[in-house]
């Protein structure tokens, strides 16, 4: 006899059916690749550094290539590194995929606190808590890429936070809690 799970409430299903079916469609390849390496292009606006890194390989991550994701990654104001969450360069991994490659334009990566509250008293749109000061998120656009294309993917994730700024043309990523801002339609 097998038990059978409550039909889901039907905003969830609606949810699934309109936001996920792109990603459901792909899961089972994103689920395949799960011990396969995983690797990421990067390039740095402010600083014009370049990184292509296998950060994940042999079913774990690897240590050099991580320490150079953090190096890369780090607040380019002040220098400061901090250890970015693992889980947020598998966010960029499956973004990659199912956004069709490309090379990730950093905009914003690791903000120290003095940095974040500095860019938080200029503009309204810095929270005073980021969690760009905790290593869990990026600011990134892709080369060549539509910008509205890369929000669409990562609300289709459901992964964590996602904000679309469209006039300087970059999409903010985290692995807070599912929630997301900005204009939903370009």
């Amino acid at each position: 006899m097998t038990a059978s799970l409550p039909p889901l409430p039907l905003r969830r299903r609606l949810l699934l059916g309109m936001a996920a079916a792109p990603l459901l469609m792909r899961a089972p390849a994103l689920l395949a690749a799960a011990e396969t390496p995983r690797a990421l292009d990067f390039l740095h606006t402010h600083t014009d550094e370049k990184l292509s890194v296998v950060y994940f390989d042999d079913g774990r991550y690897v240590p050099d290539a991580l320490a150079a994701v953090n190096r890369l990654l780090r607040d380019f104001r002040t220098g400061e590194r901090y250890p970015m969450d693992p889980v947020l360069l598998d966010i960029l991994h499956d973004l990659r995929t199912l956004h069709g490659g490309g090379t990730f334009e950093i905009v914003s990566a690791y903000r120290s606190p003095a940095t974040n509250a500095n860019l938080a008293e200029k503009s309204g749109g810095v929270a005073r808590n980021s969690l760009h000061m905790q290593g869990k998120a990026i600011d990134v656009r892709v080369t060549g890429r539509n910008t509205a294309a890369l929000r669409d993917a990562a609300i289709a994730l459901a992964r964590g936070g996602v904000g679309f700024y469209p006039r300087p043309d970059f999409v903010h990523l985290d692995t807070g809690r599912v929630r997301r801002w900005g204009p939903q339609k370009s």
